[in-house]
């Protein structure tokens, strides 16, 4: 990757911190109101601690870039499985907004599955540490 790449998947990576994050503290401060939420859904509330966990944890490592190619794939599962629990089929024009913006993170979380944190991550510093500052991951011709 180079730099404008590597900057563009850091400020992917804040974006994602910055929407889950407080998401997550906002599940915690309001811990009542979402059971109410999911049970309106029919969803388990047993499920909500999970949720807490996934939106905090999650946003914290593809923050710093720590096995960031596993959180992004469990948030993109996370993400699809939100859109059929909660906006399928959606209940008005403002929840079919809700569940395309869904959608198109999920996708990106896929994206970011494919691709991983780029080189300005934990997983891009151990990564270097491991090939050495020479090699570049390259091997020698056999």
């Amino acid at each position: 990757m180079n730099a404008l790449q590597n900057a563009a998947v850091l400020l992917a990576r804040i974006m994602i911190c910055w929407w889950f994050l407080p998401e997550g503290i906002e599940k915690i401060l309001h811990y009542g109101g979402m059971e109410k939420y999911m049970m309106a859904h029919g969803v388990p509330t047993e499920l909500l601690p999970v949720a807490i966990v996934t939106e905090i944890a999650c946003a914290v490592f593809l923050l710093i870039g720590w096995k960031a190619r596993w959180f992004a794939l469990w948030l993109a599962i996370y993400t699809f499985l939100a859109v059929l629990l909660f906006h399928v089929p959606p209940a008005d024009h403002v929840d079919k907004i809700v569940q395309m913006a869904e959608l198109v993170d999920g996708a990106g979380f896929l994206v970011l599955w494919a691709h991983g944190a780029g080189e300005w991550s934990l997983d891009g510093i151990l990564g270097r540490r491991r090939k050495g500052p020479l090699t570049d991951g390259m091997q020698p011709a056999s």
